[in-house]
């Protein structure tokens, strides 16, 4: 697989790209170089149509409340039956904090409700109750993966996200608030679609969960190891930011 190439389209990267959300991408485009897989990057903007076969990963990031608006109704309208198309067909679609409720299908605040991509059964609503912010951890399960890992990284968000029944979470809230701040779950995941309440940037401190996205993409069953020692460094003080043992 060496001749590989990660093909992934970030969506709105001019506007959903807060709390460094960017670093997201580097990171995987630092460990697909480091492996001899190739790398590239479609930038999908308002107004660009994306080709549901042309990429393998989908990734769409986090922004304010009026970037959010920016992009809904161009989501909806230009690329929501492309973005359903390539997950039905096995594609990674991986959305964070305002991506991951715009993954969802609908997000309310105040008099206004915006509509999702509905790629993922939940629904977002902005309450008058405080932000919930901080240093955050979870289990997760996930396909080939030999046991529960552990994601961790920092939340900021307004809205509380509930799954409708038969809605997995993508994990279990170990410290933190997660979706609500009190049903224990954080996140959701349908297939290869997953969204996560997780910036910091989210890959950079798992790296283990890039590799797993690359390799789910790629339909690669095992990459080649790395010299991981800062990379596990950098979990080892998010986790233990979050209250876990390093």
């Amino acid at each position: 697989m060496a001749d590989a190439t990660l093909r992934v389209c970030a969506l709105y990267p001019d506007l959903m790209n807060i709390y460094a959300d960017r670093g997201n991408l580097l990171l995987l485009e630092r460990r697909c170089g480091w492996r001899g897989l190739g790398f590239s990057v479609t930038a999908a903007g308002i107004g660009d149509a994306i080709d549901p076969g042309a990429h393998d990963l989908f990734y769409l990031g986090g922004g304010q409340d009026r970037d959010q608006l920016l992009c809904a109704q161009d989501l909806v309208e230009r690329k929501r039956d492309a973005l359903h198309e390539a997950a039905d067909r096995g594609a990674v679609v991986l959305g964070v904090c305002g991506g991951y409720q715009l993954l969802g299908h609908a997000y309310a605040f105040g008099s206004d409700e915006i509509a999702g991509a509905g790629l993922l059964d939940v629904q977002t609503v902005r309450e008058d109750g405080p932000r919930l912010i901080g240093n955050v951890a979870i289990e997760v399960e996930l396909p080939r993966l030999d046991g529960p890992r552990v994601l961790a990284g920092f939340e900021n968000h307004g809205g509380r996200t509930q799954l409708a029944p038969g809605q997995a979470a993508l994990g279990r809230v170990l410290a933190g608030h997660g979706n609500t701040g009190s049903s224990g779950a954080e996140g959701a995941r349908r297939g290869n679609v997953i969204g996560t309440y997780l910036h910091g940037p989210l890959l950079p401190k798992n790296a283990w969960f890039a590799d797993w996205l690359i390799a789910t993409a790629l339909g690669i069953d095992e990459l080649a190891a790395l010299d991981d020692r800062y990379e596990d460094a950098a979990h080892a003080s998010a986790r233990k930011a979050a209250g876990l043992s390093a």
